[in-house]
């Protein structure tokens, strides 16, 4: 079927601002009939993230061309395998980044985002079955991180997709297939946050908020959030945290039991690491560009006992986690829908991802339709 899609033909090496320079071109692209173990899915919502950016500038390296998108919420529309029994034509469903094989030593472990299949098939822009399901005028297009949401549809692997309940609005819906696994996750799954540990977040994006929401409902007290911005650090004090500073006031904090660092830059994570106490924690779940190197006190992981860890999708099991999360939001405990920023056409993209280099939203949404 030809469907319409956000498609990237450079990683890296793009100008701004993209409002104007339109590195993500509109196309109608063809997209295949999904094979067995393949769901064809309306995307009804897809969020804006920064590993959407990291694309586009070149932080994360990605072959090209490229259908951007990875964080979004859709429709079923028809199931490849017609003797899959655990989805049908109509099921909403949350679309997650990683999908796992399900057999090898990581997914028997519960570790399923640690999938050496579906990493590879991430990286190399396919599908976990195999191959492409997108193509331009007979040439194939790559996928974003096996789903590929900057569209009207896209084919997924059944792996990459949670069954939700059809009345969880599209547009929060869509948060808990990265911000929310990923910012609740590092808080409740990597970092196991008990309640009364003092909690601190640097960078308050998207999953960072998230992270601090997880915290408060993970009962951390108190919880203080860094971020440069005077908007977001007001969000975080309307949300619940204890405190809000910009990062140069980061030095005169109290040490915290547990620090999460969701920025993406090794400087600010050695920061990061400097404001656990002695026996602390600190989880990093930002992705730095692959050339940056970090420096901190070797001698410090024995001598103060403390612990780094790295988080990927939040150590989570999303067909455990996605409902889990949601029925913390039901009861008032997770109010993700404060991350909204806003909600726009497909169209306005680029101008979207302006405003996200800028540091002026959380949580952008797009609707393809």
């Amino acid at each position: 079927m030809d469907i319409t899609a956000a498609i990237l033909t450079r990683c890296g090496d793009n100008q701004r601002p993209y409002g104007a320079q339109a590195p993500l071109s509109l196309r109608t692209v063809q997209l295949d009939d999904p094979r067995p173990g393949e769901l064809l899915v309306r995307i009804d919502a897809a969020g804006i993230c920064h590993s959407d950016l990291s694309v586009i500038n070149g932080d994360r390296p990605r072959p090209m061309p490229m259908a951007l998108g990875h964080e979004a919420a859709g429709t079923v529309v028809a199931v490849g395998d017609p003797e899959d029994t655990g989805f049908a034509a109509g099921d909403r469903v949350v679309l997650v980044f990683l999908p796992s094989c399900g057999q090898c030593p990581a997914c028997a472990a519960g570790q399923g985002y640690l999938c050496p299949h579906g990493a590879a098939a991430n990286g190399e822009g396919r599908l976990m079955r195999g191959g492409r399901r997108l193509s331009f005028l007979g040439q194939p297009i790559n996928h974003h991180l096996g789903v590929s949401a900057f569209a009207t549809h896209a084919v997924v692997d059944r792996r990459s997709a949670v069954k939700i309940d059809a009345d969880v609005p599209v547009e929060v819906a869509a948060l808990f297939g990265c911000a929310v696994l990923t910012g609740v996750g590092a808080v409740m799954n990597t970092a196991a946050v008990r309640p009364g540990e003092s909690l601190c977040v640097y960078g308050l994006g998207g999953v960072g908020l998230a992270a601090l929401l997880g915290a408060l409902a993970a009962g951390a007290q108190p919880v203080t959030a860094i971020d440069p911005s005077p908007e977001k650090r007001a969000l975080a004090l309307e949300l619940g945290a204890a405190q809000a500073v910009p990062p140069e006031a980061a030095g005169t904090l109290p040490a915290a039991d547990v620090v999460i660092e969701t920025v993406g830059k090794a400087a600010v994570l050695a920061q990061a690491y400097a404001t656990a106490r002695r026996g602390g924690r600190v989880v990093t779940v930002g992705l730095p560009n692959p050339s940056e190197m970090l420096t901190i006190p070797a001698v410090s992981l024995v001598a103060d006992g403390k612990t780094l860890m790295g988080s990927y999708m939040g150590s989570s099991i999303p067909s455990r986690d996605i409902p889990r999360y949601i029925a913390l939001w039901r009861a008032g405990r997770l109010p993700v829908d404060r991350l909204l920023t806003s909600v726009s056409p497909l169209a306005q993209v680029n101008e979207l991802m302006d405003v996200l280099v800028e540091g002026k939203a959380v949580r952008q949404i797009i609707t393809p339709f």
